[in-house]
């Protein structure tokens, strides 16, 4: 496992990055708010992972170790806050992914511009704390097992996406009952077997979408054995169809 690094204060930066660049484990005394406004990031912690594209921005408490991975050309942004007096900015102690609306993407865009004075970047983190206040959390993210035949047994499902497996096939493949690790899937995630799943290929449909790939194509690779059931599991999860995301993070790109 790769150490963690060390950085006590979260940098306030914009950069462009590279598909599949990775930025390595660290963490920081600081909170910090990331935000890609084109591409979409992963991020990962000891939590689980979490998919941040450009509609959303992800809150990184001080202190939680977390490492990135850009999938698609991406424009990185990142705010960093003093740990302490930002208590009222997001009451909250876990990574939490939030909706970024245009006022916010705009915020958080020009708050990385190197040029700005102390009192406009004062003025524009007043506003951006107040508007957060007002912005829906969208939880979507991928928790991280903490029981080995859990781990075990979503490391095989996320291994191959295309081939559909019971739970009780599982079960058996990690050497476990089927009720236990029913049990398991309820008690760690709060969510069913199948819901886990049907989230795992969403969270890894988002990635290849963000890469390039075509619809039919990453319904497919995903699991689905037909494009338009992909097409309604996606939409009812994420609010949107595929295309329509495929096409606004493209369209970022090209802005």
């Amino acid at each position: 496992m790769t150490a963690i690094r060390y950085t006590p204060v979260a940098p306030t930066i914009s950069e462009a990055r590279a598909g599949g660049d990775v930025i390595d484990r660290h963490r920081h005394d600081d909170h910090q708010l990331i935000y890609v406004s084109s591409g979409v990031l992963a991020i990962h912690t000891e939590r689980g992972s979490w998919i941040a594209p450009n509609d959303r921005a992800l809150w990184i408490p001080a202190n939680t170790w977390h490492e990135h991975r850009f999938y698609g050309r991406s424009r990185f942004h990142t705010v960093g806050f003093p740990a302490r007096g930002t208590a009222a900015l997001l009451d909250v102690r876990t990574p939490t992914i939030i909706a970024v609306d245009a006022l916010v993407r705009e915020l958080l865009i020009a708050l990385t511009d190197p040029t700005l004075t102390a009192a406009e970047t004062r003025h524009l983190r007043a506003v951006l704390r107040d508007r957060l206040r007002c912005v829906a959390e969208q939880p979507f993210t991928l928790p991280a097992p903490r029981d080995r035949r859990l781990a075990n047994a979503c490391r095989l499902v996320e291994s191959d996406l295309r081939r559909p497996c019971t739970l009780a096939d599982l079960a058996r493949r990690v050497h476990t009952g089927e009720r236990t690790l029913s049990r398991l899937f309820r008690t760690e995630f709060a969510m069913t077997y199948p819901q886990w799943r049907t989230r795992t290929r969403v969270f890894a449909a988002m990635v290849m979408l963000a890469e390039g790939a075509a619809v039919t194509e990453t319904a497919h690779a995903c699991g689905w054995a037909t494009t338009s059931a992909f097409v309604h599991t996606f939409a009812q999860t994420m609010g949107t169809t595929p295309g329509a995301y495929r096409a606004g993070i493209h369209a970022r790109h090209d802005d």
